[in-house]
């Protein structure tokens, strides 16, 4: 399961094994708990495997209910290179009543298991954890998707835990979802909380009372750690286990994350939230984030909150905002694995303001700080990492750590932006299901194996897609530059919609071949190939106005994409071009799309609708009749 050299732990490991698993006998009968197979093998052979493998040897098994079986399983250990003893409990003490009896063999940090959790962690990252904060008591956390009936505990900044939060839970308080994941690292000091010969739980009763008295840390991780406790959970684990999600989720192999902004991303943005009152989450967020928990990606929010610099919320009512985002999604089965916030701003000089937050920090977005952290934190790899934001910093930010990144149009719109986005989307749901369908995946492997049998004298290989106006050329085409590059070539993307002929200049009477000004953009490819810059005025499609000069020049560059509606069309760029791909979509969809495009772009539903239906008449006709140039048709 595991590759590569583990530090070989001095550590000893205590499972508890005694529990009789009520809810599991229909299916079990005589059958302990632990023992339960689960993709082929019993749950403790799973813990056990994983011990050996990062260099744990001593193991103590805590067993009472056909405890003769376990024995006869586990043996000695030798079979999995441990070392197995066991203690029974002579009746059933809880998970916390036998360690008293364990004092005398636990007089160093142990590792404390439950013999019903299926999980795959870095051990030695949670050991340096330990270490590190000079932690009495260590909690492997995360949070759940159901916080609502777990019980729940919180912690500072630096992970000390503050308190805990048995269920049932107080109506109408909003509680931070964070739950113990029954994975401990403990000192010797730990066991004297514990009673003799008296039946105790660690979180019922153990740990609410010894947080005041010695140092107890939350390790909060997006690895993978599930219980056994219904027949559902097997069905759901077993399946993780063999589609390879259980190993992948260990922080041994690279983290993949979808990075969040907060404020017109996940709910409405009223500008500075300062009250739970005024957060409201939109309808969609749940379940696509939900989506992103059933993925191998991480769901990480990374949110400015400079309402506390300006002294209009303390950061103690922005936690309490977070409770009840968090809250929120748990009761609909979703869950964010951590929440990053930047309370700074750097202008100062306002009366209100709050003095101690006026700085320039190295969290505020469009600085990448908070995903550096959570990268640091969640051992993420950020090349295969996602940023979705509203606005041009949210943009930024993903640039700087190396992420791709997706624009929505809600919220802010990414009405500010500087430069585009990878990817520019309707909302949260619509990016999340592009990220994890990859519907161009399919087209992308294609084009790479000719792009592979092809000739490699001859240079660049040229792709031009072309389509129907909001069919998702951009999408594709995007998709298809960040790909090749990930294959290490070089490609250089040719935007035709640059060249479009801002609304200052129209008379209305414009033909769409002028309109888009497709002599003007033949004319600059041919100097392009000749290895001559061209510069151009950028459309811009938000304002339908210019902005900025852009320089598109051939310098040698593996790959070139030409994109834009009317290329196909030009019997010029054809001959210019290796292959031609076409790009349509069902025309309601379409119509949905371009309607929700020009709300965006601040025109109203009826002259929205009477663009589309001149621009059906007049463009639509003369770009399907270029399909027939097209050597892949794809439908979105």
């Amino acid at each position: 399961m595991f590759r590569g050299s583990y530090l070989c732990f001095a550590l000893k490991t205590v499972i508890i094994a005694g529990g009789k698993g009520t809810r599991l006998q229909h299916l079990t009968g005589e059958i302990p708990k632990p023992l339960i197979p689960v993709a082929g093998k019993p749950v403790l052979e799973h813990q056990f495997e994983l011990l050996a493998a990062q260099g744990f040897r001593e193991v103590i098994l805590t067993i009472n209910h056909l405890g003769n079986q376990i024995r006869k399983f586990a043996g000695n250990g030798e079979k999995w290179g441990l070392s197995i003893s066991y203690v029974e409990e002579p009746e059933p003490l809880g998970t916390a009543g036998i360690f008293p009896e364990l004092q005398s063999i636990l007089n160093e940090d142990f590792l404390v298991l439950y013999a019903d959790v299926i999980f795959s962690l870095d051990l030695e990252k949670l050991v340096n954890f330990h270490q590190t904060k000079k932690s009495a008591a260590t909690l492997v956390v995360h949070p759940n998707d159901h916080p609502y009936d777990s019980d729940l505990l919180d912690c500072d900044e630096n992970g000390k835990i503050t308190h805990f939060y048995a269920k049932p839970h107080i109506p109408g308080k909003y509680y931070r979802n964070l739950v113990n994941a029954a994975v401990y690292l403990f000192s010797p000091k730990v066991i004297s909380f514990i009673e003799k010969n008296k039946k105790q739980d660690f979180g019922k009763d153990i740990f609410p009372k010894l947080i005041n008295h010695i140092p107890a840390f939350a390790y909060n991780t997006t690895e993978y750690l599930k219980d056994m406790g219904t027949p559902d959970r097997i069905g759901s684990v077993e399946k993780d286990i063999l589609s390879g999600k259980v190993e992948r989720k260990n922080y041994r192999n690279p983290q993949k994350a979808i990075f969040l902004d907060r404020d017109g991303v996940i709910n409405e943005d009223t500008d500075f939230i300062k009250s739970p009152d005024e957060f409201e989450l939109y309808p969609f967020t749940a379940s696509a984030i939900k989506k992103i928990n059933k993925s191998d990606y991480a769901a990480i929010v990374v949110t400015n909150q400079s309402a506390v610099a300006r002294n209009l919320c303390t950061e103690e009512e922005l936690r309490i905002i977070h409770n009840k985002m968090e809250w929120q999604l748990g009761e609909s089965g979703a869950k964010t694995d951590a929440v990053y916030y930047c309370p700074h701003h750097p202008d100062k000089g306002f009366p209100e303001e709050n003095p101690a937050y006026k700085i320039d920090c190295s969290c505020r977005k469009p600085k990448p700080g908070m995903l550096l952290r959570a990268a640091k934190e969640f051992h993420i790899d950020l090349q295969q990492s996602f940023m979705i934001g509203d606005s041009d910093r949210d943009k930024e930010a993903g640039k700087n750590a190396g992420c791709v990144t997706l624009g929505v149009r809600s919220g802010k719109g990414c009405s500010d932006l500087k430069s585009e986005p990878d990817f520019m989307v309707e909302n949260l749901e619509e990016a999340v299901d592009f990220i994890l369908n990859e519907p161009f995946l399919p087209t992308f492997q294609d084009l790479y194996l000719r792009y592979t049998e092809y000739p490699q004298a001859h240079k660049p290989f040229v792709l031009l897609i072309s389509g129907q106006a909001r069919a998702g050329k951009s999408m594709l085409a995007s998709y298809l530059k960040i790909q090749f590059q990930k294959n290490g070539l070089q490609v250089l993307r040719i935007n035709a919609d640059d060249w479009i002929m801002p609304l200052e200049n129209r008379t209305g009477e414009e033909s769409v071949e002028k309109r888009f000004r497709l002599k003007s953009f033949v004319k600059d490819m041919n100097l392009l190939f000749n290895r001559e810059p061209v510069k151009v005025l950028k459309y811009d499609s938000k304002t339908r106005g210019l902005k900025e000069e852009v320089t598109y020049h051939y310098n040698n560059q593996d790959l070139i994409i030409l994109e834009g509606a009317l290329l196909l069309s030009s019997e010029t760029l054809r001959n210019l071009s290796d292959i031609c791909l076409f790009v349509s979509q069902d025309e309601a969809e379409r119509k949905k799309r371009f309607m929700q495009f020009y709300r965006w772009k601040g025109v109203s539903e009826n002259e929205a609708e009477k663009l589309y239906s001149k621009r059906l008449s007049e463009e639509c006709e003369i770009i399907a009749a270029s399909a027939q140039f097209a050597d892949i048709h794809i439908k979105n």
